[in-house]
């Protein structure tokens, strides 16, 4: 899904995770282009026929990667250490942050540090061949799912974070449509294939039964 941003979007959060031409993943990532064209989120989400799921949840992670990086980079002059001091989703839900390497640990930290940190670990999980392979004949590992269910899981807080403390600057850029259009994509897609546990949902659960009516 691509979208048409005002100039000041462009200062993109991550470098943009690129498919590489030429593979079967790039001809699924244009399948999936095709489908959104036409509308229907619920047919552009459903696996495309005679296709490998483990593909098909790749070629759509790296895509919703890239959605909410540019997403977020149209608001991060609105998220600061000062505005967004704790990682929130609301006053209810509160995020720390931790990779299991590096921070063992969840810590605590300002919602740009933390969105800083899921999307620098997020990169790493996208570049890494043995996790995301690129090249035709190369197994996914049995871990894949599991894995692409907590980068998903954790993308989502961006979401969360971006509708609960920033939605009025998103009205503002005039951006909210291509915001609603992402999350509900995204929701759809998760939604589908069980990626994501309800209750993790749930700092947007209305949003979501609104978005799905």
């Amino acid at each position: 899904m691509s979208f048409l941003f005002s100039a000041r979007s462009n200062k993109t959060f991550k470098p943009k995770k690129n498919i590489a031409e030429g593979t079967h993943q790039y001809d699924l990532m244009k399948h999936a282009a095709a489908t959104l064209g036409s509308g229907n989120l619920r047919l552009a989400v459903s696996l495309p026929d005679g296709e490998d799921l483990n593909e098909w949840v790749a070629v759509n992670t790296v895509d919703f990667f890239n959605q909410i990086n540019m997403l977020y980079g149209t608001i991060t002059e609105f998220c600061t250490e000062g505005s967004c001091a704790v990682m929130s989703a609301g006053p209810k839900y509160e995020y720390h942050w931790a990779d299991g390497h590096t921070v063992k640990k969840p810590i605590k930290c300002s919602a740009p540090k933390y969105i800083d940190f899921l999307m620098t670990w997020v990169q790493d999980q996208l570049d890494d061949e043995s996790l995301f392979p690129s090249k035709i004949g190369v197994p996914f590992p049995k871990t894949f799912i599991q894995s692409a269910k907590t980068i998903l899981k954790r993308l989502f807080r961006v979401y969360a974070h971006i509708y609960h403390q920033h939605f009025r600057e998103v009205v503002e850029l005039s951006e909210e449509a291509h915001l609603n259009t992402s999350f509900k994509h995204f929701i759809f897609f998760v939604q589908e294939f069980n990626l994501i546990e309800k209750r993790e949902l749930e700092p947007l659960k209305e949003l979501i039964e609104k978005l799905s009516e």
